[in-house]
């Protein structure tokens, strides 16, 4: 009974992108950037949200600056063929990852010829997922909410007329609400249930970044986010048997309140290092291109603790690191509007054995466009889209991990695909 619960369910929080990008890292925090699909984010500074990607890129910036934004990502995930191994069985279960919109927000002020000082507001993780309650993979997920803020005061410093480097402090709440069913052997029979938790946690990590310019057309940037160890708090309940009341509790094998109790649960959101160039052809055209390494090997494992059941919990994940390549144009087209072109290969963290409902991550290919006005010497808009097509992946799960005792086998066929819009306006004083 105390790996009943299916909490690969927390796992969720870790898989708040799986709609967009590999693990639970969303890119989407610049509607200019993403006209490049990224490209170059850590080298370009065109504005003030670049400094998501590298803090650095404040000291390009001179005065106030005011930057709003936002990005509607829309995917669809649909499950094929989902059985388990006590004989249950789902055809077609239709978009399981439901649309969101990612706000964003930057402000930055020039202190003097070498600082400036800047702070954004970021939802770098979120993710909707729902199945119905009675799916084949039920005691695999059925619900997955998950919502993330993050608050990075920042700094810039000019060292020298070429180089400059930044610094920033991630101030990070995390919000989950998680459902699944959970299956239980009794001396009466097999005991279904569905559980439900509720967890959130506030944790701090940093950033650093450096921007050089060899020269004022061509420039290169380096960006990395440290690693956040996340402690949630929370609480599990469970609707019928198991819970307060429930058959087993009247019979017994459980307290008064059932398994329904305080929880906890370590899980650390993983380091990522970022390098990129920029380099202006002409007056009219520009080139970028991006790498970016996320290490998500550091997430092995998701251990649960209960405040009644200390070892309520086990489940193997074994992510791997992850690669992101991006190339990018921008083309001039007069003094008012810009064209912005990208290209980008997204590597999944999940590998074939370890894949879950939850995640059902693949590689994935990212097409973008984008369009700047200017429309005078203070305001700027952008708009972004992006299509993600991702290969299609199969969940296998063998009911072999540690944890999948109760959980038991199960297989599933997904397809996933992405569209993704975004716009700004920045507005410099």
């Amino acid at each position: 009974m105390k790996r009943l619960l299916t909490l690969t369910a927390l796992a969720a929080v870790l898989a708040c992108p799986d709609a967009n990008a590999s693990g639970f890292y969303l890119k989407e925090q610049s509607a200019s950037a993403q006209g490049n699909a990224f490209a170059g984010a850590t080298a370009g500074a065109e504005d003030i949200s670049y400094s998501f990607y590298n803090p650095a890129a404040l000291a390009k910036h001179a005065g106030t600056h005011v930057y709003f934004g936002g990005t509607w990502i829309s995917p669809r995930s649909t499950a094929k063929n989902a059985t388990n191994e006590f004989g249950d069985r789902s055809g077609y279960v239709d978009n399981i990852v439901h649309a969101a919109m990612s706000p964003h927000f930057y402000l930055s002020h020039q202190l003097n010829d070498r600082f400036t000082a800047g702070i954004s507001l970021n939802v770098p993780y979120g993710m909707i997922t729902k199945y119905d309650s009675d799916w084949a993979g039920r005691l695999h997920g059925t619900v997955s909410k998950v919502t993330a803020v993050t608050v990075t005061p920042m700094a810039a410093y000019k060292a020298t007329d070429k180089l400059s480097l930044g610094a920033g402090m991630q101030l990070q709440y995390i919000k989950a609400i998680l459902r699944n069913g959970v299956r239980q052997a009794t001396p009466l029979g097999a005991v279904e249930d569905n559980a439900s938790l509720k967890g959130d946690t506030f944790d701090i990590g940093y950033q650093l970044g450096a921007l050089y310019e060899f020269t004022p057309q061509t420039r290169v940037g380096l960006g990395y986010r440290s690693q956040i160890r996340h402690k949630l708090k929370g609480d599990v309940s469970f609707d019928g048997a198991m819970g307060p009341g429930g058959m087993l509790s009247q019979l017994g094998a459980l307290g008064p309140n059932g398994l329904n109790q305080d929880i906890s649960a370590r899980l650390t959101t993983p380091a990522s290092f970022t390098a990129g160039i920029y380099h202006e052809i002409n007056d009219r055209w520009a080139v970028m291109a991006e790498y970016s390494r996320v290490y998500w090997s550091s997430f092995k494992n998701l251990n649960i603790v209960g405040e009644n059941t200390p070892n309520l919990s086990f489940t193997e994940e074994n992510w791997k690191d992850t690669d992101f390549y991006a190339l990018g144009a921008n083309y001039q087209i007069d003094d008012q509007w810009k064209l912005r072109l990208g290209l980008a290969l997204d590597k999944s963290a999940v590998g074939d054995e370890y894949r879950t409902p939850r995640i059902p991550d693949a590689n994935r290919i990212w097409y973008s466009v984008g369009l700047e006005y200017q429309y005078n010497e203070q305001l700027t808009f952008n708009l972004g889209y992006t299509y993600i097509h991702a290969d299609k992946s199969k969940v296998n799960l063998r009911g072999d991990h540690l944890g999948d005792a109760n959980r038991g086998a199960m297989k599933a066929d997904y397809s996933n695909r992405v569209n993704i819009f975004a716009f700004s306006l920045n507005y410099n004083f």
